[in-house]
């Protein structure tokens, strides 16, 4: 890819995984990919220190020195060790920051102190996060002042160098989602809209959620991006558990997503609910994420949160048998 700058105002490169695109005519150069993680923890991955020295930089390369004082206007200091032992400093200066969203700093090349090293390009980098079913799509486009800085940093292998880093990351997160999520599937014989209705409007709703024995109050239920649903499960016992819950994504008859918990409160937990068409069946599946791995083991050795679950999804069954 580094001999092909001088050829074309134009060129991409893609497979499976990673997407790049450089443009001589608008000085940028464009790298896309999708994760199989949810987009809060990739964007934790991304920015919080503690992760980042885990997957910063390509194969065989450590982050030896990693200083982040993620904050507009704030740095992050790195110092990647190669194989052979050959340092390579950079400096970010953050710009703006919209968590979970989006990403913008300006990067260069430094030397131990800091100083930006002669001759290197400053580049102007914006990260974009995009979720969708649970999968995140990270878009990192750098601007660059001139052409021949473009062509300098892909002649220096910033190509295979970003793609085998973001490797490192996709296999971070995959990990960290895998210790923070519980996934439930079902194959349900009822069609996708018809799921869909069961599980928003509370006539129906009220009559299967929960676990075995449970019944529920519904209290309000707004099915919109923003909108609120509260509602109280009281269980066999008698005792009651208010629960409130805040729609970030709707698109019927194909997905719900929301964060179920109060704000701020520690047993908040995100979810994706995908319904998929199965021709006169609905493959629904159920991505609950939570806040840490020790919070998903509380949830489920604890408070049965697999075993409930799954009595959560044969109770919808049964119940599309009777509408």
């Amino acid at each position: 890819m580094a001999n092909e700058t001088g050829k074309a105002a134009q060129s991409a490169r893609s497979d499976a995984r990673m997407r790049v695109t450089h443009n001589l005519d608008t000085r940028e150069l464009v790298f896309s990919r999708d994760f199989d993680a949810p987009r809060p923890l990739v964007f934790q991955a991304f920015t919080q220190p503690e992760h980042l020295i885990r997957w910063w930089g390509p194969r065989g390369w450590t982050l030896t020195t990693c200083e982040v004082d993620f904050r507009p206007g704030g740095t992050w200091l790195y110092c990647m060790s190669g194989p052979d032992g050959v340092e390579s400093w950079g400096k970010s200066t953050y710009r703006e920051i919209v968590a979970p969203e989006r990403v913008v700093y300006l990067d260069t090349f430094v030397n131990a102190d800091g100083n930006p090293l002669p001759g290197m390009p400053e580049m102007l980098i914006t990260l974009e996060f995009v979720e969708r079913d649970g999968r995140t799509t990270l878009v990192s486009r750098t601007q660059f002042e001139k052409v021949e800085d473009l062509r300098t940093i892909v002649d220096m292998g910033v190509v295979q160098g970003v793609t085998e880093t973001w490797d490192r990351l996709d296999e971070l997160v995959v990990m960290m989602a895998h210790d923070q999520e519980i996934i439930l599937t079902r194959l349900l014989k009822a069609p996708r809209a018809l799921v869909f209705r069961a599980w928003t409007d509370p006539k129906h709703v009220a009559q299967w959620w929960g676990p075995d024995g449970f019944t529920n109050t519904v209290q309000e239920i707004d099915v919109r991006p923003g909108g609120v649903w509260r509602f109280i499960m009281h269980d066999p016992d008698g005792v009651d558990y208010p629960n409130n819950i805040v729609f970030n994504e709707v698109v019927e008859p194909e997905r719900l997503v929301y964060d179920h918990g109060n704000e701020g409160s520690v047993d908040r937990f995100h979810v994706a609910v995908t319904f998929e068409d199965a021709g006169d069946q609905t493959r629904l599946t159920m991505r609950s994420r939570f806040a840490s791995a020790a919070a998903r083991t509380e949830a489920v050795e604890e408070f049965g949160a697999v075993e409930g679950g799954n009595q959560h999804l044969n109770r919808l069954e049964q119940y599309l048998t009777t509408m």
